[in-house]
């Protein structure tokens, strides 16, 4: 979703700053786009990974722009909390339970996976 662009831009973006100035390209003697895609992009990768998992998992956590823009239409466009805000609304608090719960975990697993690429990429650059 176009609204979690600024979410996926920031890590992409600080993984080419901190490539330094002159950046790396300029070492490498060859056209900047083969610069790029051999020195840049393999240096950027982990940065990429991370912005992929973010991206996601705020997609996924979406309700207020899927309830104004696509309208919650039953079958096309229902995330996991507008099927809370139905449970809810409709005493099934069990079920409601379950989701929520379900959600939380995912967000642990998501900032869990964050901290192991934060790690590995710590380790990396050592």
């Amino acid at each position: 979703m176009l609204s979690a662009l600024p979410l996926v831009v920031q890590p992409i973006r600080n993984a080419f700053v901190a490539m330094g100035d002159p950046p790396l390209e300029a070492a490498a003697r060859v056209s900047p786009l083969h610069a790029f895609v051999t020195i840049g992009l393999p240096l950027a990768r982990l940065e990429f990974v991370k912005a992929a998992v973010i991206g996601f998992a705020h997609t996924i956590g979406t309700f207020g722009v899927v309830m104004m823009i696509g309208g919650n239409i039953p079958g096309r466009t229902k995330v996991l909390s507008a099927y809370v805000i139905d449970y809810v609304q409709a005493s099934r608090w069990r079920e409601a339970s379950v989701v929520a719960g379900g959600m939380v975990m995912f967000a642990l697993a998501v900032i869990f996976t964050l901290a192991l690429l934060d790690r590995r990429g710590a380790t990396r650059s050592t």
